[in-house]
């Protein structure tokens, strides 16, 4: 399904090393891009993280930011530095003794700054898989979001579709009665500048410049276009360049449309067809 490249989720859990938050948000990007922004004790987990929103995120630029408050962590999950303790409790003594009014750390603060408390192999892995649960559970919100995002995009760009069809089957049936407007104006033309040549000469050019206004093969790629683009939105898969592309080449058949206009209901057709392709092409930029 269609999913947009514009999402936000955010879960939260305690667990016994303290409480674990994780947000993702994302916005549109031409390829999958990663900002990461991670609470040290979680910064070793970086290539699991990566790999796992990778698996199910292709493109955009993803925020993946996690915090750990250490606070209501249980006693005992982790090991005293004593010798950076020491460290520490030296540079607190030269500080109180170039500030005597500054407030010394308490122990809660003493025990969070870097490298005080070595973190067991027990620590870690229960971490890693705190990290990873966290983070499965956000992935589904995530993803819910963006497909939610993602349906509403699609219903925008197959609104567009079925008025462009319209606006087509509408021009295309008036395509007889534009020819015929057209010969008879050019016939008429032609009579006049051309008084002295005979009138096998004059059904020769008429035929060359009706042939050149004709614009039944735009018509027929306009609604090969239309039928790929719906078809594409129904494929369980990123489709945001392929329908990029398929933008394009609407408009540049649009823009040909408009180049062979030899009646106002041609020159109307391909002005709007090009306002309601603008419209889906600026939806399209934000699907994965």
């Amino acid at each position: 399904m269609t999913q947009s490249m514009t999402a936000f989720a955010r879960e939260q859990r305690e667990t016994p090393l303290g409480k674990l938050t994780v947000e993702i948000r994302s916005v549109n990007n031409r390829f999958l891009d990663f900002a990461l922004r991670l609470a040290d004790p979680v910064r070793p987990l970086e290539p699991m993280l990566r790999e796992r929103v990778s698996a199910r995120i292709k493109r955009g630029r993803v925020e993946l930011t996690f915090r750990l408050d250490a606070g209501g962590a249980e006693p005992g999950t982790g090991e005293v530095n004593t010798a950076q303790l020491a460290a520490l409790a030296e540079l607190q003594r030269t500080v109180l003794g170039a500030l005597p009014e500054s407030r010394p750390l308490s122990v809660r603060e003493a025990l969070d700054w870097p490298g005080v408390v070595a973190r067991t192999e027990t620590d870690e892995s229960r971490l890693g898989d705190e990290v990873k649960g966290l983070l499965d559970d956000a992935l589904d919100t995530f993803v819910a979001t963006r497909l939610r995002e993602g349906a509403r995009l699609a219903d925008t760009i197959v609104q567009r579709i079925e008025a462009a069809r319209a606006l087509v089957a509408d021009l295309e049936s008036k395509l007889p009665s534009i020819a015929v407007h057209v010969r008879e104006r050019l016939e008429s033309r032609l009579k006049e500048i051309l008084d002295k040549l005979d009138a096998e000469r004059i059904e020769q050019e008429v035929v060359l410049l009706l042939n050149k206004s004709d614009v039944e093969e735009e018509i027929d790629r306009l609604k090969i276009h239309f039928d790929e683009v719906t078809t594409v939105l129904a494929q369980d898969q990123p489709v945001g360049r392929r329908l990029d592309f398929l933008m394009q080449e609407l408009n540049r058949e649009a823009n040909t449309l408009g180049s062979k206009a030899a009646h106002a209901d041609v020159t109307n057709t391909s002005m709007e067809l090009k306002v309601l392709i603008e419209q889906m092409r600026e939806q399209v930029q934000n699907i994965e």
